[in-house]
């Protein structure tokens, strides 16, 4: 395992790089794509800006499988079955943003072949870009704000019980991750949408959580009083379990 400074510091840039690289191509990169009536045009122009915002949500899903393998060792400590739930949790987190990247990636296409075909049967190509710009919409509901519901919840109880950051962050965490879940809920339910107002309130707790988080994880680390009192009681349990 790797010392757990370092580990703290290299979670820490993963959850900044994760949140820049999310907005950077979600509300920027793609505009020309997910947010433009002329899509199946503009999409073909600006190509490169679009598949410069699937390379950002790439980082992005690197980002998150390495803050949970990284974590990992580490909140193992504390309870090994809700750390290794995170990982899976965090993985399929990952895979859902992966599908709505190759979602984008496939409208890139259709643009490429609708402009190259001379903009014939339009209504054909309609139907298959608002079938991949849905695959597109539910993944970005279902991976950054259902799993990271879940995922932020079971880190962020092993931080309040262990102690291993100041307990005001979890606990900002398990707000936040409530707050995530039931906003994936209403949007799944049609109660509101995702990129509006009661959005932006609901979403704003987790994030705040995972930036005070990474901050304080590049500057100070984890508690070292909190590591030492979890790796007596790992070898206590260890020496305790029969033979």
């Amino acid at each position: 395992m790797m010392p757990p400074k370092l580990a703290a510091k290299i979670v820490g840039v993963l959850f900044i790089l994760a949140a820049v690289t999310s907005i950077i191509a979600a509300f920027i990169l793609y505009k020309p794509i997910l947010n433009n009536p002329d899509y199946l045009v503009e999409g073909a122009k600006q190509a490169n800006q679009v598949i410069l915002g699937t390379v950002m949500e790439l980082m992005l899903v690197v980002s998150a499988i390495g803050t949970a393998i990284t974590m990992f060792p580490i909140l193992r400590k504390y309870n090994e079955t809700i750390a290794l739930w995170h990982v899976c949790f965090r993985f399929l987190e990952a895979i859902m943003i992966a599908v709505g990247i190759i979602s984008v990636l496939s409208l890139v296409t259709l643009s490429r072949a609708f402009v190259a075909g001379g903009a014939t049967d339009t209504a054909a190509y309609q139907a298959s870009g608002t079938l991949l710009t849905a695959i597109h919409d539910w993944t970005f509901l279902l991976g950054p704000l259902f799993m990271l519901g879940i995922n932020t919840m079971m880190y962020s109880y092993i931080f309040y019980r262990s102690r291993l950051v100041p307990r005001f962050i979890p606990i900002l965490g398990m707000t936040g991750a409530i707050l995530v879940f039931v906003c994936a809920l209403l949007v799944m339910f049609g109660v509101i949408e995702q990129v509006s107002f009661w959005g932006g309130v609901l979403a704003l707790p987790v994030a705040a959580n995972e930036m005070i988080l990474a901050v304080w994880l590049i500057i100070n680390g984890f508690n070292d009083a909190a590591l030492t009192s979890l790796s007596a009681n790992k070898k206590t349990m260890a020496i305790a379990a029969p033979m």
